[in-house]
């Protein structure tokens, strides 16, 4: 048996240190280390993988990356783990460097080295979720080779949706614009402890080949803000502010794009967005 197959189970290891879930972290617990496989397989993770983990916890989808040969740098700004993370470190030999921090002030881009990059790993917690995605996603230059990320299930349908759907929104159009996502299976909430009051989700999330990346995500961001918010209006009116520090009328911009200006935003794919955002860009700077 190795040094971390011959680890407490996880339940046990938290009793050992009298540790529960903080609620106000978002966090929920994957004791199951037969699912937490699954996400690592379903990440295609291998032995000469660099590893982000954001909030471990205990440590159970940190135990199934290590368990591939991974090197793994798992972030957490919830001290109280380390006897636990630090257990397995140690069973590691080294493979796992904890840092005790919060993951929306970390510089990822620190932990790509020449050309080597690193893929993202994550049971994200529900409160950071969406914040996370969205700043990894306009990371300039791109280096992160994949993202294998865990969402309550309605917020995963929403990156993977497609135009035309209720879950179609600003997230998706983000996501579309540099990477190809895949919702990888359901998660119950039996699985977790605490159980959370909604199902979750794995998705898979790859960059697109740099050529067919559109990497003005702020600007698209803005657009798909004015497009979304008020996405119950038509496309001439929820857009309308946007025209006031350029000589842009609506009808032009949407013109010039090939778009109907009675559309709606959800009917509008990602390239229609795309398009929205460098006209509108092209006429602020002018």
């Amino acid at each position: 048996m190795g040094a971390l197959e011959a680890l407490p189970p996880i339940g046990a290891h938290l009793d050992r240190f009298a540790l529960r879930a903080n609620k106000s972290l978002g966090q929920h617990f994957l004791f199951d280390l037969n699912l937490t496989r699954k996400i690592v397989r379903a990440a295609a993770i291998g032995p000469d993988d660099l590893v982000v983990e954001i909030g471990p916890g205990p440590g159970g989808l940190t135990r199934a990356l290590l368990e591939s040969g991974a090197r793994v740098i798992a972030i957490d700004k919830d001290q109280r783990f380390s006897p636990i993370l630090n257990d397995i470190s140690a069973a590691s030999d080294g493979a796992l460097q904890v840092r005790y921090e919060d993951a929306l002030r970390t510089d990822m881009q620190q932990f790509a080295t020449g050309e080597n990059t690193y893929k993202i790993v994550s049971n994200l917690p529900y409160n950071v979720g969406t914040q996370l995605l969205v700043q990894w996603l306009m990371a300039d230059p791109v280096l992160w080779s994949s993202m294998t990320l865990m969402f309550q299930k309605e917020v995963a349908e929403r990156v993977v949706a497609e135009p035309g759907s209720s879950a179609y929104g600003r997230l998706a159009v983000l996501c579309a614009a540099i990477a190809d996502t895949h919702l990888m299976f359901n998660v119950p909430a039996s699985a977790f402890s605490p159980p959370p009051k909604v199902e979750s989700a794995v998705v898979h999330i790859t960059p697109k080949a740099k050529d067919n990346r559109f990497c003005d995500l702020a600007g698209l961001g803005q657009v798909t803000r004015a497009a979304f918010g008020q996405r119950r209006k038509m496309l001439r009116a929820s857009l309308k502010p946007m025209i006031k520090s350029t000589t842009l009328s609506v009808a032009d911009w949407l013109g010039a794009a090939n778009i109907d200006p009675t559309a709606r935003p959800e009917t509008l794919t990602p390239e229609e967005f795309i398009c929205l955002t460098r006209l509108w860009k092209s006429a602020i700077t002018k």
